[in-house]
């Protein structure tokens, strides 16, 4: 019997690390031939020490050139060609409406997840309306694939999708993020300074709530340690400047460690952990954070809301609203038992809910239910 070959196509290598090498694992472990396609970043190694083959891919991440982007569909149908893929998974927006264009003109069997609705969907400006306009066009049509399924990470972005008339409900399957590793992430200790430590992990982009945790942590100022862990994103259209979080660091608000690889150490030398986000699928760094024994101050926004349950495992705050934020985190400095209780509760729940095992099985399962479905083929 022929292994059958299973394509990932992401927008950068990196961010397949971390939210879907173990699917990938798990399918080769299964019997698949494993390929990775992706925009160039950091994660090409690991994932070549995973026993996945990769394949560099073009993507203008954060561009809307016409020229840029037309380049990469070609690449793109020149990959499928070559590859022939037995079944194909995008993930992140560009990769979701290119390769589904591909994939549906070969007729391979497609999985598209939306992590998220993304900076185009919440920028009410006139030209970030005519860009949502286009960008659903082109989802209506990449996703009406018939030999495919489209996962979302929480109920509102499927309502979005499904109301919109984007994606047809019985393709749609909702799966509760990239889930946690509870082994890497155990739930450990609160820490015993004098000094407590609030970590927002992320990367430093507007959207995520940088700006209100910085407004919080000068309200704040000399009550804890305030840390901003997490890279630049020069490709995001909401990033924030080096010299902007340059200028914060020199004020002492905030400290900013950048990116860190060994984030279990960081949430267990953080007695809070906060992402104040505009909109989310469902945030990985949250469940990690849960998962790691450490109550959560987060926006009741979708995913979340899904994240952290309000009153059980950390406090909900509107988005957009730093007094507000400001006053969440300082309730919860003043009452460690609190904080303690509430971290338990959400170690508990990241286990229960959002193990990664769990996860991973999920998605094998769309694999093969749509590599049994009969359907068009692929023209040979």
């Amino acid at each position: 019997m022929t292994t059958q070959k299973l394509l990932f196509l992401v927008n950068e290598d990196s961010f397949f690390v971390s939210h879907r090498l173990e699917i990938g694992i798990a399918a080769k472990a299964s019997g698949f031939d494993v390929v990775v396609a992706a925009g160039p970043g950091s994660g090409a190694a690991q994932i070549e020490a995973a026993g996945l083959r990769i394949v560099e891919v073009p993507f203008d991440r954060g561009g809307m050139s016409p020229r840029r982007d037309t380049g990469t569909l070609a690449a793109v149908g020149a990959l499928y060609a070559r590859e022939r893929p037995a079944l194909v998974h995008h993930v992140t927006i560009k990769p979701v409406l290119y390769g589904s264009i591909v994939a549906r003109v070969l007729g391979i069997p497609a999985v598209n997840a939306v992590s998220g609705l993304g900076s185009l969907f919440l920028d009410p400006s006139l030209a970030g309306r005519a860009r949502r306009v286009l960008i659903e066009h082109a989802y209506r049509g990449a996703l009406s694939h018939p030999r495919s399924t489209t996962i979302f990470q929480n109920e509102d972005d499927r309502s979005v999708f499904t109301g919109a008339r984007l994606v047809r409900p019985e393709q749609t399957e909702k799966i509760a993020g990239s889930g946690v590793d509870p082994e890497r992430f155990p739930c450990t200790a609160q820490p015993t300074t004098d000094v407590p430590t609030v970590v927002l992990p992320a990367r430093m982009l507007w959207d995520k709530g940088v700006g209100e945790f910085v407004d919080a942590a000068r309200r704040l100022r000399g009550r804890a340690r305030f840390a901003l862990v997490g890279r630049l994103d020069d490709t995001n259209p909401t990033r924030i400047p080096l010299g902007t979080l340059q200028s914060w660091v020199r004020e002492g608000v905030v400290e900013w460690w950048g990116h860190r690889d060994d984030m279990p150490a960081v949430f267990a030398q953080a007695a809070l952990v906060v992402l104040p986000s505009y909109r989310e699928g469902l945030p990985l760094a949250l469940l990690e954070a849960a998962s790691s024994g450490r109550a959560c101050v987060s926006t009741d926004v979708a995913g979340c809301r899904d994240a952290v349950q309000d009153g059980v495992t950390g406090w909900l705050v509107p988005p957009r609203d730093a007094v507000g934020l400001a006053n969440a985190i300082a309730g919860a400095l003043a009452d460690p038992a609190e904080r303690d209780r509430r971290g338990q509760a959400g170690a508990a729940r990241a286990r229960a809910e959002f193990s990664r095992a769990a996860v991973v099985d999920a998605h094998l399962a769309i694999y093969e239910r749509l590599l049994a479905e009969r359907g068009p083929r692929r023209p040979t």
